[in-house]
């Protein structure tokens, strides 16, 4: 299995430590999104910056989605079939499959970008964004990530 990390915090007043943590996880601006697999340095990762992002369990349908419209490779260009031929994958689907498995990390890709440049969700936040997700909030490990993550795109 893999997370979905979506970094919701912006980058003002953030102390060092996390933002050496949100450099490692390659989320260094507001509403970028990641893949990571389900290990336990990387869950450490997590709860320690668990006051600037939000993650949940990755499914196949929103990481194919991910990749379909938000996955960019050098020039900021959309990523197409011929770059998949090329890292080993015959679809969007196969290396959609592998990445929320957790059978590869986005950030072993060569020809991707390590990241997914969101937008604000549409309709807005429906929880707020300073609190954890168990106080009515957006912060830390979210349920509700997937759907909020389908606003973005």
């Amino acid at each position: 299995m893999a997370y979905i990390v979506v970094r919701i915090r912006g980058t003002v007043n953030v102390p060092s430590w996390a933002d050496a943590t949100l450099q490692l996880l390659n989320l260094n601006k507001k509403f970028r999104a990641t893949i990571v697999p389900e290990d336990p340095s990387f869950v450490g990762m997590l709860k320690r910056v668990k006051n600037y992002v939000a993650w949940c369990k990755a499914d196949r349908e929103t990481v194919k989605e991910l990749i379909e419209k938000r996955a960019r490779k050098q020039g900021y260009r959309l990523v197409d079939n011929t770059d998949l031929k090329t890292l080993g994958y015959k679809s969007m689907d196969d290396l959609a499959a592998a990445l929320a498995d957790g059978k590869v990390a986005l950030s072993k890709l060569e020809l991707i970008k390590p990241w997914f440049a969101l937008a604000p969700p549409r309709k807005g936040f429906k929880r707020r964004t300073k609190r954890m997700y168990q106080e009515q909030g957006v912060l830390g490990e979210n349920q509700e990530l997937l759907s909020l993550i389908k606003n973005m795109i």
